[in-house]
C-alpha cells in the first residue's frame, strides 16, 4: 500500500542519487524548508545535505515511506536498479505513493520503469531537467515532464521548488525525447562555437576578444556568456562531461532512427565527441570540445 502523507502541507520527500546534480537540486527543496530524506550510493555524498537539513538513510527501501521519491541518476541501468531492482524503492513491504524520475534515459527504459511502478500501484511522472549544478542552484533549471497530469500537478510544487520551469509535455515518455533533443541541440552548438572560435583564433584574433563581440550580437545567449570565461581560461572543471553527452547523443539518436529522422550534423558531432574522448577528455566538461577543434586547427596550445 502507498504511504499517505501526514498532512497535505507537509509531505515527506525522498532524494534518490546525491551527485552533483542531484545534491543541487535536492539542495533547493531542503532550503525551501520541505522535509526530505536522502540516499546516495556513496553515503559521504549526502554529508553536505544532512548539513542542512536533510536526513540520510542506510537503504533506498528507507525511502519508501516518503509521500514522493525523486531520483536523479546516470545510466539506465542504474535507474532499473534502484527503482525496480531486488533492493529498489519498490521492493520493501511500503512503497511510496510517487516516484519522480529526473535522470536523463531513454524512453524504453522509462516505460519499463513506468510499468513496474505503475504494477506496484506507484505513480510514475518522468522528470529529466535542463541546467547543471550551478544553474540548478541560482533557481535557473527547467523541467519538462510527462505522466498521467495528475501526477504532475500533484508534485508540481516541489518541482518550481527546484526549477523556474515545470513543463508537462505529454501523459507517457515525451519528456524524455524532449531533453534529448535539449541535448543534442547542446551538443552542436558547443561544436559549432569552438568551431567559429578556433577560425578567428587561427586568424589572428584573440580567443576572448572574439567571444566578447560574440556575446554582444543577436547570436548571443545567457548560457554562453556564463561559460566563457571557462572557455577563455580553458577551464573544463565538469559541470556536465564529455561521457555523459556522449550517452546523450547515443540515446537521441537512437530516438532519431526509430522515428526516421535525419540528424546529419548530430550525427557528425557525435563523431567528434567520441573522438575527444578517445582523445583523453572523457571526464573534462564537454566545453572541451574546444580542445579537439583547436588540435585540428594547429592551434596546440589554445592560441594561434
Amino acid at each position: 500500500m502507498s504511504s499517505q502523507s501526514a498532512s497535505s502541507q507537509s509531505p515527506h520527500l525522498g532524494w534518490l542519487g546525491t551527485g552533483r546534480m542531484g545534491a543541487a537540486m535536492a539542495g533547493r527543496l531542503v532550503d525551501a524548508g520541505e522535509r526530505v530524506s536522502v540516499w546516495n550510493r556513496t553515503a559521504a555524498k549526502t554529508g553536505p545535505l544532512v548539513a542542512r537539513g536533510a536526513t540520510a538513510v542506510a537503504r533506498i527501501t528507507d525511502l519508501s515511506a516518503c509521500d514522493v521519491v525523486f531520483v536523479m541518476v546516470s545510466t539506465p541501468r542504474d535507474l532499473e536498479e534502484v527503482v525496480s531492482g531486488p533492493q529498489g524503492l519498490l521492493a520493501g513491504d511500503r512503497v511510496p505513493g510517487t516516484v519522480v524520475d529526473c535522470s536523463t534515459v531513454s524512453a524504453e527504459t522509462s516505460a519499463t520503469v513506468r510499468a513496474a511502478a505503475d504494477a506496484a500501484g506507484v505513480r510514475f511522472l518522468a522528470a529529466p531537467v535542463s541546467g547543471n549544478p550551478h544553474v540548478v542552484a541560482e533557481g535557473g533549471a527547467c523541467i519538462v515532464a510527462s505522466g498521467p497530469v495528475e501526477t504532475f500537478l500533484q508534485v508540481k510544487p516541489h518541482l518550481e521548488q527546484i526549477a523556474k520551469v515545470a513543463v508537462h509535455a505529454g501523459e507517457q515518455e515525451q519528456s524524455r525525447l524532449v531533453k534529448l533533443c535539449h541535448n543534442l541541440y547542446l551538443g552542436m552548438m558547443v561544436q559549432a562555437l569552438v568551431e567559429v572560435t578556433s577560425l578567428a583564433e587561427k586568424g589572428g584574433t584573440d580567443r576572448a576578444a572574439f567571444l566578447e563581440f560574440m556575446n554582444g550580437t543577436v547570436l548571443a545567449s545567457d548560457w554562453v556568456r556564463k561559460r566563457t570565461p571557462d572557455l577563455v581560461k580553458r577551464d573544463w572543471t565538469p559541470t556536465f562531461t564529455t561521457e555523459l553527452l556522449r550517452k546523450d547523443f547515443d540515446l537521441g539518436l537512437g530516438a532519431a532512427r526509430a522515428l526516421e529522422v535525419p540528424m546529419p550534423v548530430g550525427s557528425a558531432v557525435h563523431q567528434l565527441i567520441q573522438s575527444a574522448i578517445g582523445t583523453g577528455l572523457r571526464d573534462q566538461d564537454f566545453l572541451a570540445l574546444y580542445e579537439q577543434q583547436a588540435r585540428g586547427a594547429g592551434l596546440a596550445d589554445g592560441s594561434a
